[in-house]
């Protein structure tokens, strides 16, 4: 087997928990990560513990369908790192990366590439291929970042994974605090209380109908209305046979029956409209 290291890096684990101790968060639109600069803090971290020359860095990532970001390039373009893309699917998880990782550290065991494998990790799931590389002839230790207040010494570490490496360092906080910058959000600017003029004309105000004028009632006081009947001045005589003798009987003229229709007809209108 090569005397020689290969560093094998959890992105997702290592973003999240630098993430957390710089900004307070998880949520990567919350820090900015120098890159370069950590990577390279990592080396000379495991470098410093094994005085090995590196085989390469293996960088572990998740995207939409599994396709290389602008991020992504920029760290594949780094001197001695290798990018490897999982996808992340419909509800935010990483699908498949845990796998790559297990395969490539088993695979360079295996091909004995390498003598040591640094894991920069939190995975409990990794624990199998731990043993495996292990048992192949390779030394497996834990890197991750120091917390005196966690009983295994490191942030965010699953024991069930500490448990079964020969080994755990630590990334020193100042590496993570030069590496990982908080964005500070704007606060957003209270809207405006008067409403912008679009341009259009204001609606005119719409007429109130006016007021219905009421129907005049009946007069309170009856009208009087008694036409004087003329007296002709003589009568007419009309024969009658009715009985056993005739008669004569005096006849209206036709004046006198007209007038007595005419106010027949006026009182029953006068009535009806009273009452109504």
């Amino acid at each position: 087997m090569v005397s020689q290291r290969a560093i094998f890096v959890d992105a997702g684990f290592l973003l999240a928990v630098g993430g957390t101790q710089a900004a307070g968060t998880s949520l990567r639109s919350a820090f900015r990560v120098d890159f370069e600069k950590l990577i390279e803090g990592i080396m000379k971290c495991t470098e410093e513990h094994s005085g090995l020359e590196v085989l390469r860095t293996y960088w572990y990532d998740a995207s939409k369908d599994a396709l290389f970001t602008d991020q992504h390039k920029q760290i594949g373009l780094l001197p001695g790192v290798k990018v490897r893309v999982g996808r992340i699917s419909f509800n935010g998880e990483q699908k498949g990366v845990d796998l790559k990782l297990g395969l490539d550290l088993v695979g360079v065991a295996r091909n004995r590439a390498a003598s040591v494998a640094y894991l920069v990790s939190g995975d409990d799931d990794l624990a199998e291929a731990v043993e495996e590389a292990q048992d192949l002839g390779m030394k497996v230790v834990l890197v991750g970042v120091a917390d005196s207040a966690h009983r295994l010494g490191v942030m965010s570490v699953a024991e069930h994974l500490a448990l079964r490496v020969d080994s755990i360092i630590t990334l020193t906080a100042e590496l993570i605090d030069e590496c990982f910058t908080k964005i500070v959000q704007e606060a957003p600017r209270p809207a405006p209380l008067v409403p912008a003029h679009t341009g259009h004309p204001l609606p005119r105000p719409v007429p109130k109908p006016a007021a219905s004028v009421a129907k005049p009632g009946p007069p309170t006081r009856p009208l009087h209305y008694a036409p004087q009947r003329s007296h002709p001045e003589e009568t007419h005589l009309v024969y009658s046979s009715g009985g056993a003798g005739a008669s004569f009987v005096t006849e209206d003229s036709p004046m006198d029956v007209a007038q007595d229709v005419g106010e027949s007809v006026a009182a029953s209108w006068y009535g009806l409209v009273s009452q109504g």
